[in-house]
């Protein structure tokens, strides 16, 4: 009978105590003092490299540390939550050493093969705290990896809210949005918490609701969330070594869709998977999310028609704002404000369209210090789609009120 992880644990931690107890012995032996700073060093470096993951656990296990990135094992450079930005010492011997590491992590990674050679140079998988690693090789000048960080990866509106990222206003329009079963797009560069703001939308959905996930590598963790009991995660299947068997986004959100949800989360629309994913949007899976890479809110829409256009569909741009139009019905914009933090920007309605023109309305626009101030007012017919929820419209300077 195949032992436990746990088993396993228990075994290697024993053989590590007494190979301690072996050389201290030794050591008492030769008359030799004994180094308690050296020698916890070791046990901890060799403790890492059987149950974490070698030189980078250290640096995982700062919750602190937000961003990793090594360009070769000894140029390795931290971001943390506040900011700071500092170079730290080597996380493996050798490139040679960091290639290995990388394969060790990609092996327990999942049970979904995941190669790291000059075959398939690069590698994304998800570690086991949530974060996503993505590595690189024989491409790059040397071996290269960036580690992004999950710190909030049970994060709800009220936990955002109290961290600036909105304020009680934008917190209950967002909780209106998820419960009267909008389907929403959350936009934004590249780490400014787009999944973390995903998250906590979906910690709003009933628990009775049946939810599929579709992911390139698992991030979101609703099935583990403790708030959602019925969740299908799924995850895009890169080709084996004979090169056959890649399941991609798009092929998993049709296959989604034969399973009976109540909602589909897409964790990045990235390709061809956004004319599926509009579909399922606009065929009764309303109150679906999803997050997309876009520098503002409007450019959101210029995003979907490239992929649109780039999938099998080839979708002109007049089909694509039809599609969008049906399915969008709001897109939630993140940036950093004018000091530094992550927050909500903009907030955009979609109306209709209108031939090469998508007509949205921006609800909430980026203000002085670049966070989201109220600008115009939601469609009266949304307003009273958003009261049957509990919501209350904010009097809003200027216009009088949303509901008028």
């Amino acid at each position: 009978m195949p032992l436990t992880a746990h088993q396993w644990r228990s075994i290697g931690e024993r053989l590590l105590s007494e190979a301690l107890e072996r050389r201290t012995g030794k050591l008492l032996l030769e008359g030799r003092a004994l180094d308690a700073e050296a020698e916890e060093r070791a046990v901890r470096a060799a403790h890492d490299a059987l149950f974490g993951l070698g030189g980078l656990q250290a640096l995982l296990d700062d919750s602190e540390v937000e961003n990793i990135d090594a360009n070769g094992c000894d140029r390795v450079f931290v971001r943390y939550a506040d900011g700071r930005k500092e170079q730290m010492a080597p996380i493996a011997a050798s490139d040679a050493e960091l290639v290995e590491l990388i394969r060790t992590i990609a092996a327990r990674g999942g049970a979904e093969e995941r190669r790291f050679d000059r075959a398939v140079p690069r590698l994304n998988v998800q570690l086991p705290d949530g974060s996503r690693m993505f590595a690189v090789m024989a491409v790059s000048g040397r071996v290269s990896l960036s580690i992004r960080r999950h710190r909030y990866p049970r994060a709800t509106l009220p936990e955002l809210r109290k961290l600036g990222v909105f304020d009680a206003e934008l917190e209950s329009l967002l909780r209106a949005l998820v419960l009267a079963r909008k389907n929403i797009i959350v936009a934004g560069g590249t780490n400014v918490g787009k999944t973390t703001l995903l998250r906590a939308l979906a910690s709003e959905i009933p628990s009775s609701e049946r939810l599929v996930t579709i992911e390139d590598t698992y991030e979101l963790g609703l099935h583990e969330d403790g708030l959602h009991p019925d969740v299908v995660p799924m995850q895009a299947r890169e080709a084996n070594i004979e090169g056959e068997g890649a399941i991609d986004q798009a092929e998993l959100v049709r296959w989604g869709l034969r399973m009976a949800p109540d909602r589909v989360i897409v964790g990045e629309i990235r390709g061809a998977e956004v004319v599926p994913m509009c579909n399922a949007m606009s065929q009764g899976n309303d109150g679906s999310l999803s997050t997309i890479h876009a520098s503002t809110s409007r450019g959101v829409f210029t995003k979907l028609a490239a992929y649109a256009v780039q999938a099998p569909e080839r979708l002109s741009l007049e089909a694509t704002n039809l599609l969008v139009a049906s399915a969008v019905h709001f897109v939630v914009h993140l940036a950093r404000d004018t000091s530094g933090r992550r927050a909500i920007s903009s907030v955009r309605e979609i109306i209709g369209a209108d031939g090469p023109q998508l007509i949205s309305n921006e609800v909430y626009r980026p203000g002085p210090e670049r966070r989201a101030v109220c600008s115009t007012p939601l469609r009266a017919q949304t307003v009273a789609e958003l009261e049957a929820t509990g919501f209350l419209p904010p009097v809003a300077a200027g216009f009088g009120g949303w509901s008028e």
